[in-house]
């Protein structure tokens, strides 16, 4: 019944800046914790970004300084703010809710969406 969707994921060149975008639709109590993972080729997916409902935020060492979430609560979505983009942040990226969809605590599951390609050429 939960679904995630994202956008954004695109061609860019080294140095450039890009927005990931990712909403929840179905039915939805609240979203606790946000979070976006990445998994480029013949690598396992690594945590690149969370945020908890209270906002706040953790990073990978690879991408402080360089990348931002953040989260807009009354639309159920999360942002991944990337900027001066690298070769290496090449990866599908997915992101990953912690959902409540009644008001009991058993009703908590996390889903995963579909996955948006991003690539930073050299």
């Amino acid at each position: 019944q939960v679904q995630l969707v994202e956008s954004g994921g695109v061609l860019v060149q080294a140095g450039g800046s890009l927005r990931l975008s990712c909403r929840a639709s179905g039915i939805i109590l609240s979203v606790n914790n946000m979070s976006w993972y990445r998994q480029a080729p013949g690598r396992q997916r690594e945590l690149v970004a969370g945020i908890t409902s209270y906002g706040t935020t953790n990073y990978a060492d690879s991408v402080k300084g360089r990348f931002t979430i953040s989260r807009d609560n009354a639309k159920n979505t999360v942002y991944l703010q990337m900027s001066s983009l690298k070769p290496e942040d090449t990866a599908v990226y997915y992101c990953n809710f912690d959902v409540s969809t009644t008001i009991y605590d058993s009703s908590r599951e996390r889903f995963w969406g579909q996955g948006t390609q991003v690539t930073v050429s050299s």
